[in-house]
């Protein structure tokens, strides 16, 4: 089944070549269905390349599912045109009364500031506040991760002697869990941040249970009620997305090593194998399916608009 945006957004033109099903508003407002609502809050600085990212992975269902993407009032985004955010984007106060089957926060490339001196911190806790009883379930990633950590559940984040940047072995540390149901007992995934958080306090924390890690430490975390994921990494990255990064950082002069495990035979000029697409498609199925359209009633009983359609401005 299709995602349902925009017609007129440049991601579309990259998803129907490759060929995912994608809906726009006009044909999904005549399907006899009842589909799922997703609030993707994009907090990344390169918006379309995240937009393509994401909706390629809640494309690969079964499930017809309607996007809304959010962006912050606070703060006023440097890498994206503002005709870009006006078309495709809502604010929280224009979505704040409605109701949403699955939420996902995004990361950002803020780790070195703390949270509290990130300028739009105070809107983003009121929205995870809002998250918690106005969204069935929220997939937090990397510094959204370590953002919903520390707000939630108060662990903090701290500094790493060098940048996490590779592909980083994992393993699975409860496979009764739904969310990584067909993991394998192995898998790779993306890495890229500055910051890290406790193991060990997220082990004693009676609210969370550690689904998964690996060699950059925690990976994969879920709160006792479910309603909370947090994802450390990257499983959302492109197959040059590291190389990018690794190229930009290079320009900019700082002092940062080549990516871990990611270019063949750790040579820049060879092209990297993405090792990682099958487990980035099983999390988001598996999130879709267990934890927001399961857990989700057919009928809400709650003051609920179906879909928050995005005006197009012309």
């Amino acid at each position: 089944m299709p995602i349902n945006i925009p017609k007129q957004m440049p991601a579309r033109e990259v998803l129907d070549k490759e060929k995912i099903f994608v809906m726009d508003e006009e044909r999904a407002s005549t399907q006899d269905i009842r589909p799922l609502n997703i609030l993707i809050l994009n907090l990344m600085p390169e918006k379309e390349k995240t937009e393509v990212q994401l909706l390629r992975l809640l494309g690969n269902t079964p499930l017809q599912v309607n996007i809304t993407f959010l962006r912050m009032e606070t703060h006023q985004s440097k890498n994206v045109s503002k005709s870009h955010l006006e078309q495709f984007y809502k604010t929280f106060s224009s979505v704040k009364n409605y109701y949403f089957d699955g939420m996902i926060i995004t990361g950002a490339p803020i780790e070195h500031l703390p949270f509290e001196k990130v300028n739009y911190w105070e809107e983003l806790k009121d929205i995870m506040d809002w998250s918690k009883d106005h969204v069935t379930s929220t997939m937090h990633i990397c510094w959204g991760a370590q953002a919903a950590l520390y707000h939630h559940y108060g662990i903090g984040k701290f500094e790493l002697s060098s940048k996490c940047s590779g592909i980083y072995k994992h393993t699975i540390t409860d496979q009764t869990i739904k969310l990584v149901r067909g993991f394998d007992e192995v898998y790779f995934a993306p890495h890229s941040r500055y910051t890290s958080i406790s193991q060990e306090k997220i082990m004693n924390h009676p609210g969370l249970k550690l689904l998964s890690k690996g060699e950059a430490g925690p990976f994969m975390i879920i709160s006792e009620d479910e309603k909370h994921i947090m994802v450390t990494g990257h499983l959302e990255y492109d197959t040059d997305t590291l190389a990018i990064e690794y190229e930009r950082d290079l320009k900019k002069g700082l002092d940062i090593q080549i990516p871990e495990n990611y270019f063949p035979n750790n040579d820049v000029n060879e092209q990297p194998l993405n090792t990682w697409r099958s487990h980035s498609h099983l999390l988001f199925s598996n999130w879709l399916n267990y934890y927001v359209y399961q857990e989700t009633p057919y009928e809400q009983d709650r003051k609920v608009k179906v879909n928050v359609p995005v005006q197009n401005k012309h």
